[in-house]
């Protein structure tokens, strides 16, 4: 396969791949760092404001109802606009959200900041798939969005001592102040890039038979709405094991926080491992759907040991990195079924649709997870990792194909 290069530099002339592949990544690097932004911050900001927890948790909570309603919305602009300018858009939001949250000594302003930041993060996702797959070359697309992932889990690792180091030295403020500025400084880059217009022609939405839009029809129609379900219940697994394992494990089993926390670690950083191994994979097979469901299955199967059996130390952490690796992995090919499902033109709007499974995932695993370990069942908090990766398997296996030409 020819390899991604960096054209020589031509003045006026479009980005190469290469190029539009790099800020689109930073960009999904910022995503994720705003998303974990409060995390590390949060005793600081709530000692500041004299606040509870709860009412500090409403800033999570606006950030992504927001988040949730508008990003469909988003994916339709994106797609009627265009994809780059409603991204540097994004950008700017969150980062002016968080540099005046840096700068205006008010709760309730860093409540609404969060609900602004909430509105630059609906266009994420629509805007960097409809980016790459309009200006990345068909045979490297599937390693174009491994690298995309990868970036975003890059995000999020580097978040909390980046932050933490920037509160030491000029206080939570400072940190926002800093990571605001951050989005800025990518949101010129996103700028400076010029798009390929030769490219950039799209099919404009014709009315379905039944007199709805055909964008409507489209995001209604089984492969989309199977997608979302896949999104869901991926994100219903992750949150699962990312945000309650190690309470789980302890109440189950007795296990040490530390050596709870050593085995999140190596599934975490085995996850990002598994990302790019399937951003590989997606290169030399076009069986996107059995890739995906062996990696739900290998996902499934090690949550069930690990809510079976009160593992050794070292097996735990085999048994935990098995559980990311099989989730990385999943990722890449992922992304391709729903490309696969998603005609020419309409790549904003489908990728923004099912980009809010893993919203709505992130509302109801609390509620379900949250409950069993108030109710003395953290066995079945594995479990029901496993048991939501089952039904992926069969969502993900039983996906209907649709012609990318149909509109």
């Amino acid at each position: 396969m020819t390899p991604l290069t960096e054209a020589p530099p031509t003045h006026g002339a479009p980005a190469s791949p290469l190029r539009m592949i790099g800020v689109v990544c930073a960009a999904h690097f910022v995503s994720h760092y705003y998303i974990i932004i409060l995390a590390p911050l949060l005793p600081f900001v709530r000692a500041d404001y004299g606040v509870s927890y709860t009412e500090i948790g409403l800033a999570l909570t606006v950030f992504n109802i927001v988040s949730t309603v508008l990003q469909t919305p988003a994916g339709f602009l994106i797609d009627r606009l265009g994809a780059r300018l409603l991204l540097v858009a994004g950008l700017a939001l969150g980062g002016v959200a968080f540099l005046l949250a840096g700068l205006v000594n008010s709760f309730w302003f860093l409540i609404a900041m969060f609900a602004l930041a909430g509105i630059g993060n609906t266009v994420y996702h629509p805007a960097d798939y409809a980016l790459l797959s309009r200006h990345v070359p068909a045979q490297r697309i599937g390693q174009a969005f491994s690298i995309h992932t990868f970036s975003g889990v890059l995000g999020a690792a580097v978040a909390p001592p980046t932050l933490l180091l920037m509160q030491s030295v000029w206080g939570w403020r400072g940190a926002f102040i800093g990571a605001g500025i951050m989005g800025l400084v990518i949101a010129a880059a996103v700028l400076m890039v010029r798009e390929n217009t030769s490219t950039m022609a799209a099919p404009k939405p014709r009315a379905g038979g039944d007199g709805k839009p055909a964008s409507w029809n489209l995001l209604l129609s089984p492969p989309i709405l199977l997608n979302l379900v896949f999104f869901l219940l991926l994100a219903l697994m992750n949150s699962g094991m990312n945000n309650y394992s190690v309470a789980a494990l302890g109440a189950l089993y007795g296990t040490p926080a530390a050596i709870a926390n050593t085995a999140l670690t190596a599934m975490l950083l085995l996850s990002s491992i598994g990302v790019l191994v399937g951003g590989v994979l997606v290169g030399r097979t076009a069986l996107h759907s059995i890739v995906a469901a062996l990696g739900v299955a290998g996902a499934a199967l090690s949550a069930a040991l690990i809510g079976t059996f009160d593992f050794a130390t070292f097996a735990l952490i085999a048994v935990m990195a098995a559980q990311g690796f099989s989730t990385g992995i999943i990722a890449p090919s992922r992304d391709m079924i729903v490309r696969a499902a998603t005609p020419e033109g309409s790549f904003g709007k489908v990728f923004g649709f099912v980009s809010t499974g893993f919203n709505l995932g992130g509302i109801v695993a609390p509620m379900i997870f949250g409950a069993l370990m108030d109710a003395g069942n953290p066995r079945l908090v594995f479990f029901g990792v496993a048991a939501a990766a089952l039904i992926a398997i069969l969502t993900v296996v039983t996906l209907p194909k649709r012609s990318r030409e149909a509109v």
